[in-house]
């Protein structure tokens, strides 16, 4: 099986009391660290962690841990199935491969989330979140493979400081457990993620139609949901934008993967949405291509679109993003938080987009219009002549030539908020 995307449910449980690495005899942990330094080299043709990774804080002591805050668990894309093709032409059953569903189950992998700060060094005193890898009788070869393509991935992003994006989540340290946990320690810029802000709106306005309330006033409320979301696309796409520019594919970007300073739309002026979750994290450098476990499937896909030379793999490779990931979020963003819960997820958004309407958004918007229940959504993307349905449509282009890079997405008007 080939792992790919990832799906998250956090299990929020009782705080308990934190502890320090150092509190313990010689400086161990009940964990029983012993080696405090990533190492990434190949064993049996995997990465595995064994060559340090010098700007990082590999020293446990340097750390300490509080509660654990939740989890969540990867997925892996077990097969493919192509959407009915019954009256397509040829050209159409051509895109339509392009665009077949995916069949998943949840993998072995489990991740937990801690929280933490630095007790030692120049950061002292710095929160922390600690993303933990299960060693590799819980987690397989697989949990060792994410762990160290998740710290590469970051190393690379962070390895000149003034190249350091703000909406890309910032990785402190990373150490391993001699029973081969593996612990990435990043700043702790937020407890939210987009999926929460979506989930937190969409039941506002379930209350506030229950109660028998205007929902916002006279809309100023409305307005305020508009610029906020804008707002969070708009650091999301700017991450996003960085990593290819730097020659990384996120590929496993959704409203999970966003990390929010706030979700309060009031506080727009202050959000920065972060991208994290690198685990699946591409290099599409021309020396690259075509290597790698990870990412095996996405050149399989290529190849089968026409992309065969490495220029065309990789620019395959970057509109494969723009629409899996970010044409999925900016969809899901558009609609979610716009609507009562319950309405629509991304689920139901894809299948709509996918395979009820083929990727045509005109239908779409014909039959969101008849739904009161969509009609927020739908003013949203109507904003500046239809704007946001122009882009997204671009977004998801079936044809990959054919889609936006993530400058010119960042850059449209609908993005950058001239539309409001």
């Amino acid at each position: 099986m080939i792992i790919s995307h990832t799906s998250v449910t956090s299990r929020f449980v009782q705080p308990r009391n934190s502890w320090k690495f150092s509190s313990f005899v010689n400086g161990e942990s009940p964990f029983g660290i012993k080696s405090c330094k990533i190492r990434m080299t190949r064993r049996r043709g995997h990465l595995h962690s064994t060559a340090s990774v010098v700007a990082l804080m590999t020293d446990s002591n340097f750390f300490e841990v509080g509660r654990l805050i939740g989890s969540y668990g990867f997925m892996n894309i077990s097969s493919y199935s192509s959407f009915p093709t019954e009256g397509f032409s040829n050209y159409e059953m051509i895109q339509a491969d392009r665009l077949r569903a995916q069949n998943v189950g949840e993998g072995q992998v489990k991740i937990r989330i801690y929280e933490g700060r630095v007790i030692k060094g120049r950061l002292k005193g710095m929160d922390v979140q600690f993303k933990v890898y299960p060693g590799r009788i819980a987690g397989g070869m697989e949990s060792d493979l994410l762990a160290a393509n998740e710290l590469v991935s970051h190393n690379t992003l962070q390895e000149h400081p003034r190249n350091i994006s703000e909406n890309i989540q910032l990785l402190l340290g990373a150490f391993e457990t001699n029973t081969g946990e593996q612990w990435l320690a990043f700043r702790n810029d937020g407890r939210f993620s987009a999926a929460d802000y979506a989930k937190f709106a969409s039941e506002n306005i379930s209350k506030s139609l229950s109660n028998n309330f205007p929902i916002f006033g006279v809309g100023q409320k409305w307005k305020e949901k508009r610029y906020f979301v804008i707002k969070l696309l708009n650091g999301a796409m700017n991450g996003l934008a960085h990593m290819h520019k730097n020659d990384r594919l996120h590929q496993s970007l959704g409203p999970a993967s966003v990390v929010m300073n706030t979700i309060l739309e009031k506080d727009a002026a202050v959000l920065v949405p972060r991208l994290r979750d690198l685990a699946f994290s591409v290099d599409v450098r021309y020396t690259a291509i075509g290597d790698g476990p990870l990412s095996q499937d996405l050149w399989r896909r290529a190849i089968s679109a026409g992309a065969i030379a490495p220029f065309e793999k990789r620019a395959f490779a970057i509109a494969d993003d723009i629409r899996y990931a970010a044409g999925l979020l900016f969809a899901y963003l558009a609609f979610v938080p716009f609507c009562e819960a319950g309405v629509i997820d991304a689920i139901s958004l894809q299948r709509l987009l996918e395979s009820t309407f083929r990727l045509d958004l005109s239908s779409m918007r014909e039959y969101c219009l008849a739904d009161d229940r969509l009609a927020e959504a739908v003013k949203f993307l109507d904003l500046g002549g239809g704007s946001g349905w122009e882009l997204l449509q671009a977004m998801l282009n079936p044809d990959y030539k054919k889609r936006p890079i993530a400058e010119a997405v960042l850059n449209h008007r609908f993005i950058t908020g001239a539309i409001l």
